[in-house]
């Protein structure tokens, strides 16, 4: 069986249950799983030196929306609040395929990598074109990284009251069936799983409550997770006040859409009666900071949530409201958003660290990952500290969050290396990057 060491590390964060720091650390990996950590490892096989690096489990994405590589920095799109920013993209992206589904997926899991990022999840919610939940598949197994993606739906277009335009929606019919053929085919529930799928509905403005509830029932049936937006902003409560004459969480209550296998994104707006709500079902929220900065929604309460018992995770969000990818920038707008709203010591660069990694597993349902110990899955993120952004720090995991660097530097998911001393290793990311602006310019022209 392969061995990999990994030592030498300025400090290895464990993430361990006593948040273990340990300089001068080693980590073992022997067929995909942390064998061992600690200090003077030895191995036969392969040794990354870790000198002047910090080592972390891989950082965990809880919320993205893959295809929206291809739709950054939209005019008419780019100063809008989130309904009409959506009324901005809804036609851009109802000229898609299969083809971009595919190459936007490609560049937004290599922007992720790169930023550290072992597991994500994504949430595709239109299928125009023949697309399917099967061309981001084929793109998560081409970079390497653990896939969490969900088959999302919307299917009460404008016609019927809702936000998007006829084009987009589908059927709940064929939405479910389809959601039987994606988990059948490709749900993997085995510890170690590369892949795993979850039913999720867009949202309360875009499907019917039938669906929602039709959604819940299906997924528990078949044992997946679900997910959604959630009390994403003002407008957003407005709807549901309006339409279903209560807040999102009661809504989300009532629809079965509460529990330990349901995460919603966003929740920026959630009151403290729905914060106790999901810290006692269970229920997990996908942070995104640099989205709700950017649509303008506002801080969501993370420290709240948090001091709840509520599981958080974050989340880049999509490319065309963040308008990047970045996830260990994410870890650092999260913790700088709840200081700018509470004050300095509201919440530390280590526990930003924390929600990145073991907060997002947790999220996703991933006991096996998060954190390195033995027996958790290599994934693992190697951060060298010794560059510029942080000259000068006196604290080098401190300094992963509040200096940098913000690509890392070696990327191991599953005891595979994704990327090695900067570069993606998995894929030409030249050529991916040259189809990618080829099919922007058509999408433009």
């Amino acid at each position: 069986m392969s061995e990999i060491l990994i030592r030498g590390a300025a400090a290895v964060v464990t993430m361990d249950p006593a948040r273990r720091e340990i300089a001068g650390g080693d980590v073992l990996i022997r067929g995909g799983v942390i064998a061992a950590v600690g200090q003077g490892l030895a191995t036969a096989g392969r040794v990354i030196e870790a000198r002047g690096c910090v080592v972390t489990p891989g950082l965990v994405n809880t919320h993205h929306h893959l295809y929206q590589s291809l739709t950054r920095a939209v005019p008419g799109g780019q100063d809008a609040l989130l309904f009409g920013w959506l009324k901005t993209l809804y036609p851009i992206w109802a000229r898609f395929g299969p083809e971009e589904m595919f190459v936007s997926s490609q560049v937004g899991l290599a922007e992720l990598a790169l930023s550290g990022c072992s597991m994500t999840s994504d949430h595709l919610y239109l299928f125009p074109n023949g697309a399917r939940l099967d061309d981001t598949i084929a793109a998560a197994r081409e970079v390497g990284l653990r896939f969490h993606p969900t088959r999302g739906a919307m299917s009460i277009g404008e016609s019927d009251g809702g936000l998007p335009p006829d084009a987009l929606v589908e059927g709940e019919a064929a939405i479910l069936d389809d959601c039987i053929r994606v988990v059948d085919e490709f749900h993997d529930a085995s510890e170690g799983a590369m892949l795993r799928v979850g039913l999720a509905p867009c949202s309360p403005f875009s499907v019917s409550r039938d669906l929602m509830r039709e959604a819940a029932l299906l997924a528990r049936d078949k044992r997946v997770m679900l997910h959604t937006h959630l009390a994403e902003n003002d407008e957003d409560v407005a709807y549901s006040l309006a339409k279903f004459g209560c807040r999102p969480g009661q809504y989300a209550e009532d629809l079965g859409w509460t529990g330990d296998d349901v995460w919603h994104a966003h929740c920026v707006k959630l009151d403290a009666g729905e914060i106790g709500l999901f810290a006692r079902s269970g229920t997990g929220v996908a942070h995104c900071p640099c989205s709700n900065c950017r649509l303008g929604s506002g801080i969501a309460p993370l420290r709240a949530m948090r001091d709840a018992g509520v599981k958080v995770g974050l989340g880049v969000d999509g490319s065309a409201s963040n308008d990047a990818g970045n996830l260990i920038g994410e870890a650092r707008q999260a913790m700088l958003l709840q200081r700018v709203s509470l004050g300095a010591d509201a919440m530390s660069a280590r526990e930003a660290l924390e929600v990145a990694t073991l907060g997002g597993a947790r999220v996703l349902g991933r006991g096996d990952c998060g954190a390195l110990e033995p027996g958790k899955r290599a994934d693992v993120a190697i951060w060298d500290v010794s560059g510029i952004e942080a000259a000068g720090a006196w604290d080098p995991v401190a300094a992963l969050i509040l200096c940098g660097p913000r690509a890392v530097r070696d990327l191991i998911v599953e005891g595979r290396q994704v990327v090695g001393d900067g570069q993606l290793l998995t894929l030409d990311l030249a050529a991916v990057l040259a189809r990618q602006n080829l099919l922007a310019r058509r999408l433009m022209g």
